[in-house]
């Protein structure tokens, strides 16, 4: 069963401005690059995955994502969903039988958990929904087949999608995925993140070195 993971990232300009209280547009830009270069990393140590899509507007996350052997969908920059919906079109052009959608904001992503969850054997017509830290937005999605479920992600997404899939019949479950959890959108997410690098040893390489970076810079 072939799984193929999408990684949808906006322009990395635009990206994360609600960390412009904490960060400076350069640094922020660095920070959002650490984070989407160390998903990409977990995501080609996960042995249940079998390719990746990196959908984005943007030429650098587009270098990035083929440096890390991922497959390139240009993206018109009409949102999130619209990124995801066009991954999954092109999953199902490589042959998917299920679609993994994951944040390129989610750097302590774990190449275990992610074969925890993706070597679950589904049955056709299901998803599993992980929910983000706060049990009310999501974090990923795994899809089978890849275009049984519209993503419909933002406020509120964990039952949304939930309702969703019942209402189409499909067979659905919200799954805890800890390293998933932890989305970094907000000044209180980078702080969180920050104590979980200390607490941790491993993984998330790249944003470690950033935030170590961004510390010295501050003297």
């Amino acid at each position: 069963m072939t799984t193929i993971a999408i990684l949808p990232i906006k322009t990395l300009d635009r990206a994360k401005k609600r960390l412009a209280t904490e960060l400076d547009p350069t640094p922020r830009r660095a920070l959002v690059e650490a984070m989407f270069s160390d998903a990409l990393i977990a995501l080609r140590r996960a042995a249940t995955v079998d390719s990746v899509i990196v959908v984005t507007p943007d030429h650098v996350a587009q270098r990035i994502g083929a440096g890390y052997g991922a497959d390139i969908v240009e993206d018109a920059d009409a949102g999130h969903n619209d990124a995801a919906q066009r991954g999954i079109e092109h999953a199902i052009k490589l042959g998917a039988d299920r679609a993994l959608l994951v944040p390129g904001d989610c750097p302590l992503l774990d190449p275990d958990e992610l074969d925890s969850l993706a070597g679950r054997r589904l049955r056709a017509d299901s998803v599993l929904i992980v929910p983000d830290r706060h049990g009310t937005g999501t974090n990923a999605l795994l899809i089978a087949p890849p275009d049984a479920l519209a993503p419909s992600f933002g406020e509120g997404s964990h039952e949304r999608h939930l309702e969703q899939a019942r209402a189409a019949g499909l067979t659905a479950e919200s799954v805890s995925v800890p390293s998933l959890a932890l989305d970094v959108d907000t000044p209180e997410d980078l702080a969180m993140l920050t104590e979980a690098l200390e607490r941790s040893r491993g993984g998330a390489a790249l944003t470690r070195g950033m935030l170590r970076q961004l510390v010295r810079s501050r003297g």
